[in-house]
């Protein structure tokens, strides 16, 4: 199993319940603030919910802020709005519920506060623009109860696999000692070599999911869902080019 969890344009870990590095971008409640000029790049696991996306950055909620509003955009240029899919507050905090591949893509918010000069009462309204690009991570449902006691998910694991080889290997070991000694001499004898059973790691990405190391060069050996003019029809380990894909996690290529 691949684990890559988060990377950035500012590295950034999202694991539920598992705990957070330390980042200006985060708040002590492990909020995810925006960056002025500079997109963060965030990865969710399939299936779980986003961290929660603050309209603003870390220096501007540390102002006062007179009068503010939001607009949340999502991919295709779309106005977001609260539905049992994204969570949008009052105060501009967003998360998107139950995320999948087609939910990947670029999130922008727009922060809309006056600005008051003293001398005059003029006002003046600024807009302050924050992008945060959201991608899936290829974690089956089921992944958390696996992995909950453990940060490092990838060598949880490959200890469980390691534990079910020797299971396994166990199994045939026993077989062969029952059918050696306690069938009648019709039954072919069954015979286990030692060490034989072995566990080999495939390299590949589950369809619809690839590395791209020029994309995510914080994180080369991630598995990363395709992006829109590509896809990924098998258990590959790169997204393949297709100009007609306009979506993310693209199987094939119409």
């Amino acid at each position: 199993m691949r684990a890559s969890w988060v990377l950035v344009s500012a590295v950034l870990w999202y694991l539920t319940r598992d705990g957070w590095p330390r980042s200006s971008l985060l708040s002590k409640k492990g909020f995810i603030y925006g960056k002025i000029g500079q997109p963060v790049k965030i990865y969710v696991k399939l299936h779980q919910n986003s961290p929660v996306l603050i309209c603003m950055d870390f220096v501007r909620s540390r102002k006062e802020t007179v009068d503010p509003t939001y607009l949340w955009v999502g991919p295709n240029e779309k106005t977001l709005t609260g539905n049992n899919r994204t969570n949008i507050t009052a105060t501009g905090k967003l998360m998107v519920n139950d995320f999948t591949e087609g939910l990947s893509g670029l999130y922008t918010c727009t922060l809309s506060y006056k600005t008051v000069k003293a001398e005059t009462q003029e006002e003046t309204v600024i807009k302050k623009r924050y992008d945060f690009m959201i991608f899936v991570n290829p974690f089956a449902p089921g992944w958390k109860g696996t992995c909950n006691t453990s940060i490092d998910c990838e060598e949880t694991t490959n200890h469980n696999i390691l534990q079910a080889r020797d299971r396994i290997e166990e199994f045939f070991r026993s077989q062969a000692y029952i059918f050696y000694h306690h069938f009648n001499e019709t039954v072919p004898a069954m015979h286990f070599v030692d060490h034989s059973f072995q566990v080999v790691r495939m390299d590949s990405c589950r369809p619809g999911f690839g590395k791209n190391e020029g994309l995510h060069s914080n994180c080369a050996s991630c598995c990363v869902v395709c992006s829109p003019g590509s896809f990924s029809p098998d258990a590959d380990v790169t997204c393949q080019t297709c100009v007609s894909v306009h979506f993310y996690g693209a199987k094939s290529c119409p």
